[in-house]
This record gives structure tokens, sequence and C-alpha cells, in this order.
């Protein structure tokens, strides 16, 4: 049981880590990019991933873990499935993490913010979306954990 509460310590901190960063990029950070020159734009997104873009698959996916290894070894009937769905939740925020913003993130660090092509197209405005829906698992991965924590108790 000792295991148990030091992991959903660890899974709340690394999920809440996870929704509170998604939430603050999509309230503060997209509209001011959003706002800015395209070659702004570009020069300041190469400069916002360099240390995110290393670190969060690693925090996604070890809280992934962690609810999975939670819903397998609670006794608690309720917390069990809430366990599970939150990792779900974290897999979405990892799938449309890996197969919509990161090749949008290459794409636009690829692009030379001094000599942009004419065919280059604004991606601001797709990444937003769908940073909102991994925003949105995040967040609700995050509720899930808590309440799961919560019903162990």
């Amino acid at each position: 049981m000792v295991l148990l509460q030091v992991l959903s310590v660890a899974v709340i901190l690394g999920t809440g880590i996870v929704a509170g960063v998604l939430f603050a990029v999509a309230i503060s950070v997209m509209p001011a990019l959003i706002a800015m020159p395209a070659d702004r734009y570009i020069t300041t997104h190469r400069l916002l991933g360099r240390r995110y873009d290393h670190i969060m698959p690693y925090i996604v996916t070890s809280s992934v873990v962690v609810d999975v290894f939670a819903a397998f070894r609670t006794d608690s009937a309720g917390s069990r499935p809430l366990f599970a769905l939150a990792a779900v939740f974290m897999v979405g925020v990892a799938v449309v993490s890996q197969t919509r913003n990161v090749p949008i993130n290459n794409r636009v660090k690829s692009q030379d913010e001094n000599n942009l092509s004419p065919d280059w197209q604004d991606p601001r405005l797709q990444w937003r979306n769908w940073h909102a829906v991994r925003t949105t698992f995040a967040i609700v991965a995050l509720v899930l954990t808590a309440t799961a924590v919560a019903v162990l108790r």
C-alpha cells in the first residue's frame, strides 16, 4: 500500500505537470505566437521547444506506466478503472503529440525565417487545434488520476 501511495503522488505530479504546461501554452503562449509575424514566430517556436521537446515525452510515458501499474496493483475496485482510463487519456496526449504537433514542430523548425518559401503554409491554427485536443486529454487524465487516488483513501 505504501508503494501505491508513493506512486500515486508521482503520477499526480507527472500528469499535473503535463496538464499544467499544456494549459499554460494554450492560454498564454499560443495566442502570443499567433499574434507574431511569421519570421518571429519561427524563431520563437525554435526557442520554446528546446528543452520541452526532450523532457515531456518521458513525463507523459512515465505517467502512463504508473497509471497502468496502479490499475493492476490497487485493491480498490473504484480506483482500478479510473487509473486505467487516465492511462488511456495520457496515451491520447502522446499520440496527438507525436502524430500531429511534433510533425508540425519539425516543419516549422526546418524553415528559414529569413527566407520563407513561397508555398509555406502557416501551421499555427492547425497546431493550436491539435494542442487543444491533447490539453483536454491531459486535464481529463489528471482529474481521473486524482479521483482514483481519492477513492484509494
